[in-house]
């Protein structure tokens, strides 16, 4: 069977004039869309030299981090990790030698033709390298009594391992210490246990913060940092002897 559409004719003049605004209203809105989209045109033809010039910056800086990470970051990174190799070395046989000054200042200022600890840090500066040069050397100018330089380079140490991180702030608190500021040296106490809860460093400078803030007369809040390492970590080293310090901040007047 044919088929075939039935052109609609209005019931009224009412529904004539509506059908009649209405397309008026559509056209209205196109030719405002035209307007627009005219405008738009004439504007990016105004200004596509500017537009242009924007995304050839955009696409110029992208490929230049690129390649700067690529030749340039990249080979220095992996010079810097050899060199810091060598210092590193130096720094680890301190920790368990006797003569540790002599072995701290090799591993600050190089030997037999190696870079230092400081030189690691100056040249090749940005570098994972030179970050973790900083953490070693801020710990050996604090094992050498030079306190003021062994804050200074823990400040600028940055990472984000529970341990490295906790342990400059623990640093940062012993280099305080050893100027007799102690206030300061209990805030960064404070900070360091706070940095990471973990079984080794949160008790550490846990009970390390008690007998600071008991030798500053703040008893209760010695209570509260023992009462923690008693709750929390009583398996540790410092939780076996947490009771004598207890009771010996309880029984302060």
């Amino acid at each position: 069977m044919a088929t075939y559409k039935k052109k609609f004719k209005p019931a009224n003049k009412t529904e004539e004039t509506k059908i009649e605004e209405a397309h008026s209203a559509t056209a209205e809105v196109f030719n405002t869309l035209d307007e627009r989209a005219s405008r738009t045109e004439a504007w990016v033809a105004k200004n596509q030299k500017y537009i242009f010039g924007g995304i050839i910056v955009v696409v110029v800086a992208v490929l230049g981090y690129l390649g700067y990470q690529q030749f340039i970051m990249g080979p220095k990174e992996k010079e810097a990790s050899n060199e810091l190799f060598f210092a590193q070395q130096y720094f680890d046989e301190a920790v368990n030698a006797t003569d540790k000054d002599s072995l701290y200042n090799l591993a600050l200022k190089g030997a037999n033709g190696k870079y230092g600890l400081l030189d690691i840090i100056d040249k090749y500066s940005g570098t994972k390298a030179a970050n973790l040069a900083r953490y070693s050397a801020g710990m050996s100018y604090l094992n050498i009594g030079k306190n003021r330089e062994a804050i200074e380079q823990l400040e600028k140490f940055s990472s984000k391992d529970p341990i490295l991180g906790a342990l400059a702030q623990g640093g940062i608190a012993d280099a305080f210490l050893g100027l007799n500021q102690k206030e300061e040296a209990l805030g960064y106490y404070e900070k360091a246990f706070k940095h990471n809860i973990n079984d080794f460093t949160t008790p550490r400078f846990l009970q390390k913060a008690g007998e600071l803030a008991l030798e500053l007369g703040q008893k209760e809040k010695a209570i509260g940092f023992f009462n923690r390492i008693k709750d929390e970590f009583k398996n540790s080293e410092e939780g076996r002897k947490v009771d004598f310090y207890l009771g010996m901040a309880e029984s302060m007047q």
